[in-house]
């Protein structure tokens, strides 16, 4: 036998399993097939949802475990046979961050920016989606921040010979015996010095096949395989895109759920994802059909491709996926921001940890530049540089570039209409506009009125400089279902029993249980559950080990 363990992908959660496995004093291998460790977490932002945190109490923000558990369930909307051990996840997981996840990670040494951010607001009941109070902890350094501890870890692990990793090591096949997963086989990949995300090249160089006691599949989804997307797409969204953007590397392509498949695994829930309604193509690509999500504050109007504005409570950052199904049904692929140049600066900023090297960089003074004298670099390079923004001094003339990008779609009237109302009801203090009663609100809340929120001003006029329209895309993002498991971690067949040796963790595990998130995510929850399934999955096959 060539080790104890085998864990099959070096993200985020393949790394925590690994590490966890290894610190007992067992033998493991870990197998990546890019270059590089650290999968999709090193392009995130760094978002992680903690409950009832200091930072929060801080800032006057009252959380419990309760209201986590209202938030959740209210968004996951559980209704399937299927959902059994996502819904025990999912209560496993608000009890861990609420309780252990914090300490933990700190004692790994991981830090946070002070401000809690407010993603996904929901603006429905009190039982619906979205977050009651803001819960979005960013971790200082994003995602590399947060990957560093375990990757020093894992260098620590390896250098006392209970870890060995294996760059470009492809698996293709779980070895199967007897019913039990015994190990693992597929292609060593030639060398490649491709940049990290890069598409890298799949021309074999050899061969392996390795034998454990376990195996780990932490691969990740099918975000970059757009094909499969569009096969898995739900038909409660509408028709799939004609054109999407994505916003994961290439190699995000979804072959380890099938992997698991065929070595007797059940996939469950893969029609439920996670994308975005407001991404942008990147104008310095890095993967193929490389999309960025504006990260928006909730100022900004949002129209479909016609120029009609959005029915509450479709405002940005509200909720993502009904947005999206909204969209899906106007017969369009893309929809508009609108906005000032002086909103904008307060509240744009752009999703992932190469967009935003202030915090990645733990640089306090370019973050407090950023934040109080925006717009920040990215964001300005997006409006210099990207096909998708358009600035001008007037409505009339916005519309026109607007009309130049899709002849015949905008009608400008109604665009004109749209704005002009709007405007009208920041006029006198009160007001029947859903998302300007929301703005006042959220301007109660310091980390909003200082970092967050622009000021309700009218957007026509000037006060607020050159008008802004952003065309905005689906940009493909998570995997919400996948392998499901247990509380252990342990892989289940389709009759619901374990497939012995075989676990999972991270997006292809769903998160946890094969869908810790239900239908809807409250953010910060996919590296949180990366973590934290990832952990599970470490202790229960480090449980069962001769």
């Amino acid at each position: 036998m060539d080790a104890d363990a085998i864990v099959v992908g070096g993200g985020l959660a393949g790394l925590v399993a690994a590490t966890e496995v290894a610190a007992r004093g067992r033998r493991v291998y870990l197998l990546e097939q890019e270059p590089h460790l650290g999968g999709q977490a090193y392009w995130s932002f760094g978002g992680l949802f903690l409950v009832n945190s200091p930072e929060q109490r801080r800032l006057g923000i009252r959380d419990s475990l309760e209201l986590a558990w209202q938030d959740w369930f209210g968004a996951a909307g559980f209704d399937r046979e299927e959902d059994y051990w996502g819904r025990l996840f999912a209560q496993a997981y608000l009890d861990f961050a609420a309780g252990e996840k914090r300490a933990w990670l700190a004692a790994l040494g991981v830090r946070f920016f002070p401000v809690v951010g407010w993603a996904e607001r929901g603006g429905g009941l009190a039982t619906g989606h979205g977050n009651s109070v803001p819960r979005f902890h960013i971790v200082w350094g994003t995602g590399p921040g947060l990957l560093q501890p375990f990757l020093r870890r894992a260098r620590e692990l390896e250098a006392k010979g209970f870890l060995k990793v294996f760059l470009r090591h492809r698996a293709e096949e779980v070895l199967v015996e007897g019913g039990k997963a015994v190990g693992v086989a597929g292609v060593v990949l030639e060398p490649d010095p491709a940049p990290r995300g890069a598409p890298s090249s799949r021309k074999p160089a050899g061969e392996f096949r390795y034998l454990a006691q376990a195996v780990v599949l932490a691969t990740g989804g099918l975000g970059a395989n757009l094909d499969l997307v569009r096969r898995f797409w739900p038909e409660r969204m509408g028709k799939p895109p004609g054109r999407m953007l994505s916003g994961v590397p290439d190699h995000v392509d979804g072959s380890g759920l099938f992997l698991a498949e065929r070595a007797g695994a059940r996939l469950v829930n893969l029609d439920r994802m996670w994308h975005y309604p407001e991404g942008v193509e990147n104008h310095t690509p890095i993967w193929s059909h490389h999309g960025i999500r504006i990260l928006p504050g909730p100022s900004a109007l949002w129209l479909d491709a016609t120029g009609k504005r959005l029915s509450p409570p479709l405002f940005p950052g509200f909720d993502a996926l009904e947005t999206l199904r909204y969209l899906r049904n106007t017969g369009f692929d893309w929809s508009w921001f609108l906005l000032d140049l002086k909103t904008l600066a307060k509240e744009f900023a752009l999703s992932g940890s190469e967009q935003n090297p202030d915090l990645t960089g733990k640089s306090w003074l370019h973050v407090v530049r950023n934040r109080l004298f925006g717009p920040a670099g990215p964001v300005r390079a997006f409006l210099e540089r990207g096909k998708d923004f358009l600035m001008a001094d007037d409505l009339s003339d916005l519309a026109r570039k607007m009309d130049a990008l899709a002849p015949g779609v905008l009608d400008p009237v109604r665009l004109e209409r749209e704005v002009k109302a709007r405007d009208r009801e920041l006029l006198h203090p009160f007001c029947k506009d859903a998302q300007v009663q929301a703005l006042q609100v959220f301007r109660r809340y310091p980390g909003d009125r200082f970092f967050r929120v622009a000021k309700p001003h009218p957007f026509l006029g000037g006060r607020g400089g050159p008008l802004v329209a952003v065309r905005l895309w689906t940009l493909t993002r998570k995997t919400l279902g996948g392998i499901q498991t247990d509380l252990k971690g342990r892989a289940l067949t389709p009759q619901g029993e374990p497939l012995p040796g075989l676990f999972a963790a991270g997006e292809a595990a769903g998160f946890g249980g094969g869908g810790v998130h239900g239908y809807k995510a409250l953010e910060g929850t996919f590296l949180g559950g990366c973590l934290f399934s990832g952990l599970l999955a470490g202790r229960g096959l480090a449980e069962g080990l001769e």
